[in-house]
């Protein structure tokens, strides 16, 4: 039984060495897609980057930053839809029961914002945009990051050097950039 245990902290410890070792996505690359959840936690999915998108990659769901971030994106909604991004992707290293209770809180009326749950990190490991949040959210995390894309490749990457603050991940300042 020891040796099964053993095994298996070696191999997570692994997984996440590698995700946290893979370079950061960088202006005029592919952003590569991994399988994501939305709503429905039988069934993944691959987010459709055609056109602008937004991806907006937050640490954690019901955390005070993110929670005091992404209402601004959903209250400026219609004006990102002025500028032509097609959709909006808020996605967070959390499940996607957790994902929906947040959306539920933050837009009770509904919003054509997606909250996307990235539950294994497979995503925001993909674009080396994880961090070890052990000893405040209890593992790998998103950092606080923007990707403005168009047909697939990033066309701005922006990532917050301090996870607990706002700068250049706001709404206000990504309206500016588009």
């Amino acid at each position: 039984m020891t040796s099964i245990v053993t095994s298996a902290a070696h191999a997570a410890h692994s997984a996440a060495a590698n995700i946290l070792n893979t370079a950061q996505i960088k202006t005029g690359e592919r952003v590569s897609v991994k399988p994501v959840k939305e709503n429905d936690p039988g069934q993944r999915f691959i987010i459709d980057l055609t056109g602008k998108n937004l991806i907006i990659g937050i640490p954690g769901a019901f955390t005070p930053t993110c929670s005091s971030q992404v209402p601004s994106y959903v209250a400026d909604y219609d004006k990102f839809k002025a500028k032509g991004v097609k959709d909006i992707f808020v996605v967070s290293i959390n499940d996607v029961f957790v994902m929906k209770a947040w959306k539920e809180k933050l837009a009770p009326q509904g919003t054509g914002v997606r909250f996307i749950a990235d539950d294994r990190g497979e995503f925001t490991g993909s674009l080396g945009l994880v961090f070890d949040a052990t000893e405040e959210l209890g593992g790998l995390r998103a950092k606080r990051y923007v990707i403005i894309v168009q047909d697939g490749k990033a066309e701005y990457v922006g990532v917050e050097p301090d996870v607990s603050k706002t700068t250049i991940t706001s709404a206000t300042t990504l309206i500016e950039k588009l």
